[in-house]
C-alpha cells in the first residue's frame, strides 16, 4: 500500500512530534511517499534545496500513485489544504485526523469537516489516533 502522509509544514511544525509518530505507525501498513514531513531538520521554511515547482509536481505524482491520504489537520496549513482537495478530484480515499483542542475557537476548516468525500476523525493522542489508523488500514 502507498501511503501519502499530509502535514503542515510552511503552515507551522508545531505538530512534528505527532507526525514523527503516526508516519512511523504507517510504515506498519505500507510505503509512507511523504516521509520527509517526519524529518526534524524539515523547518517551516520547507525543503531548502530543491524548488517550489519541484515539490508541487513531486507531491502530486505521490499523490497520483497512492492509495490512500491520510492527513493530520489540526494545524491550519494551505498546502493540506490544496492536497486533500486535489485528493477528492482524483477520487482518492481521504481520513483527516483532527486532535481535540482545548481551546474552543479553534475549529477544523469547514471546508475540510463539511466535505462528504473526506472521513475526518478527533482524536486525543497518539493511541488514539493508532486505533483510528487501524479501524482503516486494517
Amino acid at each position: 500500500m502507498k501511503i501519502y502522509f499530509a502535514g503542515s509544514i510552511r503552515g507551522g511544525r508545531d505538530d512534528l512530534d505527532i507526525y514523527i509518530k503516526i508516519i512511523n505507525y504507517l510504515k506498519n501498513f505500507g510505503e509512507v511517499l511523504t516521509e520527509h514531513i517526519s524529518k526534524p531538520s524539515l523547518t517551516s521554511f520547507g525543503e531548502n534545496h530543491t524548488t517550489d515547482d519541484l515539490i508541487h509536481d513531486r507531491d502530486m505524482k505521490w499523490l497520483e500513485s497512492c492509495d490512500i491520504i491520510i492527513a493530520e489537520v489540526t494545524n491550519p496549513s494551505l498546502g493540506v489544504g490544496y492536497e486533500i482537495g486535489r485528493a477528492v478530484e482524483k477520487n482518492k480515499k481521504i481520513i483527516c485526523l483532527y486532535r481535540k483542542q482545548t481551546d474552543r475557537n479553534k475549529r477544523l476548516s469547514a471546508m475540510i469537516n463539511g466535505c462528504e468525500d473526506v472521513v475526518n476523525e478527533e482524536y486525543d493522542n497518539f493511541e488514539s489516533a493508532k486505533r483510528i489508523i487501524d479501524e482503516y488500514l486494517k
